[in-house]
C-alpha cells in the first residue's frame, strides 16, 4: 500500500503580504503589522526584513520600533485579511479534503504517496500565482512532520519528508518543534539533558515518566515522527484556547504569579488573532500543591482578543478566588465563548 501524504501549507508573513498586494511601495523595509507603540500596541506580524532585526511576532511595537529604527507600523485590515484567506483556502480546496487551523495555515490529505509530491509542488506554485501570495509547503506521511517540515526552510520553503524518513528528519532538529512541546515542556526535557527530537526519540521510557507520566510515551513517539492523526475537513471553530504553567516548585510569589498571568494572556490573545476570533469568557485554572484543580471564569459582553482586556480579567479572577500568600503548583488562563471576529481593536494591547 502506498503511505500516506499529508501537505501542510503555512503563508510566509500572511498579515505583511496582504498588506504588501495593496503597497508594493512598502516591500523590501522592515514592517510589522500590529497596534501604535503609543497605545501599548504588539506586534501581530513581521517582514522577514523586520525578523532579521530581532523583532518577532507578540513582541510590544515599541520594542519593536527601538529594534529596528524607522521601522513602518501598520494596523491590520481584517476584511482584506478574511478575503485572503478565503482565496488562499479555495486554491488548496481543490487538491484534497482541507483542514483550516487559522486564516494563513491548511493541511490537505493528499491520498497516498503516489503523486503527492507532484499535487505539493503544484499547490506550492499556485497558491502565488492565483493569490499573489508566497507559502511555504510540507509534504510528508503525519499532520506532525508536514507542519515541521513547512517550517524547515522558511520563506518560500518546499520540503519532503519521504516514508521512513520521518526520525532521521526530526533527529538534529529541537524538540520545542514538536507539537505538544511548549516552553515549560522543553524545559523541562532541557533539565533532562533533552535539547534535541533525537535525544527524545532515544530517551528512557521509566525515566521520562517519572516527570511527565503517561505523557512520556506520546513525547517519544512524537519525536519518532509517530502520528495518525488524520485531517479533519468539517474540524469547525475552536471552542476554546488556553495557557497552562506547571511550576516546578510550587510559588506563593504574587509578583511572579501576576507575571505568568501577563504572558499567558499575551500568548491567548496572539491566538485569538491569529484565528481571527474573539472571546466572550475568561477562565483562570489553579492547582494547589495537593493537586487539587479548579476554575474560575467570567463572561463579557463584548467580546475581546487584546491581551490587555484578558489580563485585566484573569487577573481579577485570580486576585478574587486565590488566598493571599497560598503556594500554586498551576496556573493557566483560557479563552472561550468564541465568536469570528467582526470588528475589532487596532491590534493587541498590554
Amino acid at each position: 500500500m502506498s503511505a500516506r501524504a499529508v501537505l501542510h501549507i503555512d503563508m510566509d508573513a500572511f498579515y505583511v503580504n496582504v498588506h504588501l498586494l495593496d503597497h508594493a511601495e512598502d516591500g523590501g523595509v522592515p514592517l510589522v503589522v500590529g497596534g501604535r507603540p503609543d497605545e501599548r500596541g504588539v506586534v501581530t506580524s513581521a517582514s522577514y526584513e523586520a525578523r532579521r532585526l530581532g523583532v518577532r511576532s507578540a513582541m510590544p511595537t515599541s520594542q519593536a520600533a527601538r529594534l529596528a529604527p524607522g521601522l513602518k507600523i501598520v494596523p491590520p485590515d481584517w476584511p482584506r485579511i478574511r478575503q485572503c484567506s478565503r482565496e488562499v483556502m479555495a486554491v488548496l480546496g481543490a487538491f484534497g479534503p482541507l483542514e483550516q487551523m487559522s486564516v494563513d495555515e491548511a493541511y490537505v490529505d493528499a491520498g497516498g504517496w503516489d503523486g503527492a509530491e507532484a499535487t505539493a509542488r503544484t499547490i506550492f506554485e499556485r497558491v502565488p500565482a492565483e493569490t499573489g501570495l508566497p507559502c511555504s509547503v510540507g509534504l510528508a506521511t503525519s499532520k506532525l512532520v508536514a507542519k515541521v517540515a513547512s517550517d524547515f526552510n522558511k520563506p518560500r520553503g518546499f520540503t519532503v519528508v519521504p516514508p521512513g524518513e520521518e526520525a532521521a528528519f526530526l533527529a538534529p532538529l529541537p524538540a520545542r518543534v514538536i507539537w505538544g512541546i511548549g516552553p515549560r515542556t522543553a524545559d523541562r526535557l532541557a533539565a533532562l539533558g533533552i535539547a534535541t527530537c533525537g535525544r527524545l526519540a532515544a530517551a528512557d521510557l521509566e525515566r521520562l515518566h517519572g516527570v511527565f507520566g503517561r505523557e512520556a510515551e506520546k513525547l517519544i513517539r512524537r519525536a519518532q515522527g509517530l502520528d495518525d492523526r488524520p485531517v479533519e475537513p468539517d474540524r469547525g471553530p475552536a471552542k476554546s484556547i488556553s495557557q497552562e504553567w506547571t511550576f516546578s516548585r510550587d510559588v506563593a510569589d504574587p509578583a511572579v504569579l501576576r507575571e505568568r498571568l501577563r504572558e499567558m494572556s499575551v500568548e491567548v490573545a496572539a491566538e485569538l488573532v491569529k484565528r481571527n476570533l474573539l472571546a466572550h469568557t475568561i477562565r483562570v485554572k489553579f492547582r494547589t500543591p495537593d493537586f487539587t484543580t479548579f476554575t474560575r471564569q467570567r463572561t463579557i459582553e463584548v467580546g475581546v482578543d487584546d491581551a490587555e482586556s484578558i489580563y485585566r480579567l484573569a487577573l481579577a479572577l485570580w486576585a478574587e478566588h486565590w488566598p493571599a500568600g497560598k503556594p500554586m503548583r498551576l496556573l493557566g488562563v483560557g479563552a472561550a465563548g468564541l465568536v469570528e471576529g467582526e470588528s475589532r481593536q487596532l491590534g493587541l494591547r498590554l
